[in-house]
């Protein structure tokens, strides 16, 4: 699933060509998932934003048009609709230009909602910060994380204390800050050297223009670079970059995490 640094990757390429551009027709798959994409039919795109993984594009008329990629979404600007059936979702711009939404598996969605009323979108309503927004800061970060007994890898995964964070990101945070995948309560120090980690590890992700491990793709139709860069996603069985153990993985809480049994003890 594209995370922050992917999703904000697509949100930059993407805002120079929708900023100030109505949108005169759309069409959209039959499912209930996407359909909301044609209320935006006769308003103005006025910029576009993000908040974790999801893309926010505010309107003329007070309403913002929501776009979350699921597992393999992908938007692009395009001077002609694409003959691709895995095509879910349109919208016809001025100049005959369309912004054209992408995906296989069906596991996005779209809504078009009265500015910040989420209610139709309830991960969007409940999520934390955004992990690169000033909001997210090292104490509130920890006091979100002694809010729960969760495992902390599944506090990340669950959009609560941080927005933006996913699997791959995740666990390349908890390894650089050394925290084991499985605990469920750390000190304010290691929060914080999380809090780090988490930062680092998602600004390297959108300096390499994201990680494609399969699917994702910018709305440029170019792979990230970052899966050349990891540490520990992905590597179970592989030395570990900072101590030559090998890493090992685990399931937890339906999530198969990889992590280093000496630099990450639990």
């Amino acid at each position: 699933m594209p995370e922050l640094p992917e999703v904000e990757t697509i949100r930059r390429q993407l805002a120079p060509g929708l900023k100030d551009r109505p949108i005169q027709d759309a069409r959209t798959h039959e499912s209930h998932k996407f359909t909301p994409a044609k209320d935006a039919v006769g308003t103005t795109v006025l910029t576009v934003k993000r908040k974790g993984k999801y893309l926010i594009a505010p309107l003329d008329d007070g309403r913002e048009l929501i776009i979350h990629l699921g597992m393999t979404g992908a938007l692009a600007i395009a001077p002609a609709l694409p003959r691709d059936p895995y095509v879910r979702a349109w919208w016809q711009l001025d100049g005959d230009e369309f912004l054209v939404y992408r995906d296989v598996r069906r596991f996005g969605r779209i809504r078009c909602v009265p500015a910040g009323q989420y209610s139709a979108m309830p991960t969007l309503a409940g999520q934390g910060p955004d992990a690169l927004s000033p909001d997210f800061t090292p104490a509130g970060f920890h006091l979100a994380l002694g809010e729960s007994r969760r495992r902390i890898a599944t506090q990340l995964l669950s959009q609560r204390p941080v927005a933006g964070v996913g699997n791959i990101y995740g666990t390349e945070a908890l390894w650089m800050a050394g925290v084991h995948p499985a605990k469920r309560r750390i000190s304010r120090p290691t929060a914080e050297r999380l809090h780090g980690a988490v930062v680092q590890v998602l600004e390297a992700g959108l300096a390499n223009g994201g990680t494609t491990l399969r699917d994702y793709r910018n709305a440029k139709g170019a792979p990230g670079r970052h899966q050349h860069a990891l540490a520990c996603y992905g590597r179970s069985g592989q030395p570990c970059l900072r101590c030559a153990r090998p890493l090992q993985h685990r399931v937890y809480d339906g999530r198969t995490l990889a992590f280093c049994p000496q630099c990450q003890p639990r």
